[in-house]
């Protein structure tokens, strides 16, 4: 271990601590692929995700909301789409496309090259085991921070907080990985270096960039 001038032990290697965000980066997830075995429209089967199954919605279930509790209060509001908004949770691993293989491909690389690995996600608690159980990959990692397990939801920077302390790092230390601009957004005004992932070739580059060869 190192201790900065002053600071707390920090585990620092000679090499970055490379943080993956989940869904969209490594793990195709997208309501559609359950939806589209309800709507013959495609137009009413966005207008029932924005309206009702919102992104806010599912956000809660993120931080920690319980699944039957929001299924119920969200029933309550709309009845006359109780059989839909059930099958959120009821068929929620419809909803689980493929692992996305090029950034899987870079994260074995990084594995096999001895880099410190981990993840940070927006995942509720009680749906993650389930990706346990159908992605190997993620047994890869040497932490995950799910954001239902700890109540809060990213681009909170409490959850960063959360993963330094439990990695014992240092944002500079650290490169993030994410899809989402406002993540990466609070992620860079923490210090992390941080890469918005569009695709794996792309992040192959900006890795390389970073003198990170992979492949």
């Amino acid at each position: 271990m190192i201790t900065d001038d002053g600071g707390s032990p920090e585990r620092v290697g000679r090499e970055p601590a490379i943080v993956f965000d989940l869904g969209g980066v490594l793990i195709d997830w997208d309501p559609r692929y359950l939806y589209r075995r309800f709507f013959d429209d495609e137009a009413a089967m966005e207008t029932f995700l924005s309206r009702i199954v919102t992104p806010e919605w599912n956000r809660g279930l993120d931080g920690g909301r319980g699944w039957d509790e929001a299924v119920s209060s969200l029933t309550r509001e709309y009845p006359e789409h109780a059989d839909l908004i059930a099958a959120y949770r009821d068929r929620w691993d419809e909803m689980l496309g493929g692992p996305i293989d090029g950034t899987v491909r870079i994260l074995s690389d990084l594995r096999t090259a001895g880099y410190e690995i981990h993840a940070l996600t927006n995942w509720s608690a009680e749906t993650f085991p389930k990706a346990l159980g159908r992605y190997p990959f993620l047994g890869w990692f040497q932490d995950i921070i799910v954001s239902g397990e700890e109540g809060l939801v990213k681009p909170d920077p409490r959850l960063y907080r959360v993963l330094l302390d439990r990695i014992g790092r240092r944002a500079e230390h650290c490169i993030f990985i994410d899809d989402s601009g406002a993540n990466i957004d609070s992620a860079v005004a923490l210090g992390f270096d941080a890469i918005l992932f569009r695709s794996p070739e792309q992040l192959g580059c900006a890795l390389a960039e970073r003198d990170i060869v992979v492949g």
